[in-house]
C-alpha cells in the first residue's frame, strides 16, 4: 500500500474470487480482515457529504461494549460542518491518507497523514476535504465518563510529534506512542500507537479489564487472541473483549504498528 499507513480502497472482488477469508467472530474476539472492506459494506454518515465509512465496531451484545470505531473516507469537497451530534461523546481522529481541515471550537487545523486529534465531549468540530484526493481516517467514539474535579480537553498533534516510549527491557523492540498521560484521570480512554520491530514480542498473555480495538497500520505479525494464534496484516481490525488473553510476535520483515483503543482510569460501575 502506498503511504505510511494502510487505508482501504473499497472496490468489489471478481466473481472468480474465493469466498474463503480470514474473518473470525467469537465471544472473546473478532478479526475483520482488510479483504472484506468492500464497497457493499460501507455506510453513509448523517451530516457528511461525499463520504462513506466502514464501521468496524459498535456496542452490541457479544461485541464492543465501550466504544465505536469507523474508517471514514471523504472525497474532494466533502465533509461535515458538524461531525458529532451525540451529546457527551468524545472522539479521536487519526488520519491515514491525505489532508483534511479540522475546525475545532472555531479554530482551523490541517491534519495530514499521521495527524491526531482528541475531541473532547461537548466540543464543536467538523471536517472538510479541500484537496483533489480522498482523505481516509480512523474515528473512535466513546461516551465520556465524567469524574468530579477532572475534565478532558481537546488537542491536536501527530504521530511524528510524539516520542514513542520503549517498554522496559525490550531494547526498543516494543514501543508505545502515548498521546495522553496514562495517569491523567481526566481521560477515560487512550488511543495509542504500538510499534514492534522484527522479533519484538509481547512475551506473556495479557489478560486485563480493558477492552481493545486494534487497527493494523503497517506490517504483519502473529497475534494471540484467546487460545488462537492469528496472522494479521496492515488493514486488519481486531476487537478484544475485556480479559481476552493476548500476545504478539512480530516476525518482520518490517515493523508492525497498530492503533490501539482501550478504556481506563474509571472505577467499575455496579449500580
Amino acid at each position: 500500500m502506498m503511504g505510511k499507513y494502510y487505508y482501504p480502497q473499497g472496490g468489489l472482488p471478481p466473481q472468480t474470487h474465493l469466498t474463503t477469508e480470514r474473518a473470525i467472530v467469537t465471544e472473546a474476539y473478532t478479526v475483520i480482515p482488510k479483504g472484506v472492506m468492500t464497497d457493499i459494506v460501507t455506510s453513509t454518515l448523517p451530516g457528511f457529504s461525499n463520504t462513506r465509512s466502514w464501521i468496524l465496531a459498535r456496542p452490541i451484545s457479544g461485541f464492543a461494549t465501550t466504544f465505536s470505531q469507523l474508517i471514514v473516507e471523504i472525497g474532494p469537497g466533502g465533509g461535515a460542518p458538524k461531525a458529532e451530534f451525540e451529546a457527551g461523546v468524545e472522539g479521536v481522529v487519526f488520519v491515514t491518507k491525505g489532508k483534511v481541515n479540522l475546525t475545532l471550537d472555531g479554530e482551523l487545523h490541517q491534519l495530514e497523514e499521521g495527524g491526531y486529534a482528541y475531541l473532547a465531549a461537548g466540543a464543536t468540530w467538523g471536517l472538510e476535504n479541500v484537496s483533489d484526493d480522498i482523505v481516509s481516517f480512523q474515528w473512535i467514539r466513546k461516551a465520556y465518563e465524567r469524574l468530579e474535579g477532572y475534565e478532558a480537553k481537546s488537542f491536536v498533534t501527530s504521530d511524528a510529534e510524539v516520542e514513542p516510549t520503549a517498554m522496559p527491557d525490550t531494547n526498543g523492540a516494543w514501543k508505545t506512542t502515548r498521546f495522553t498521560d496514562s495517569s491523567d484521570l481526566a481521560h477515560d480512554m487512550q488511543v495509542n500507537i504500538v510499534t514492534f520491530q522484527p522479533g519484538g514480542v509481547i512475551p506473556f498473555p495479557e489478560t486485563h479489564v480493558m477492552e481493545h480495538g486494534l487497527y493494523v497500520l503497517e506490517g504483519k505479525a502473529m497475534y494471540l487472541l484467546n487460545n488462537d494464534w492469528v496472522e494479521v496484516e496492515a488493514g486488519d481490525f481486531m476487537w478484544l473483549r475485556a480479559f481476552c488473553p493476548q500476545a504478539c510476535y512480530a516476525g518482520g520483515p518490517g515493523q508492525f504498528r497498530y492503533l490501539l483503543y482501550k478504556d481506563m482510569n474509571r472505577q467499575i460501575r455496579l449500580t
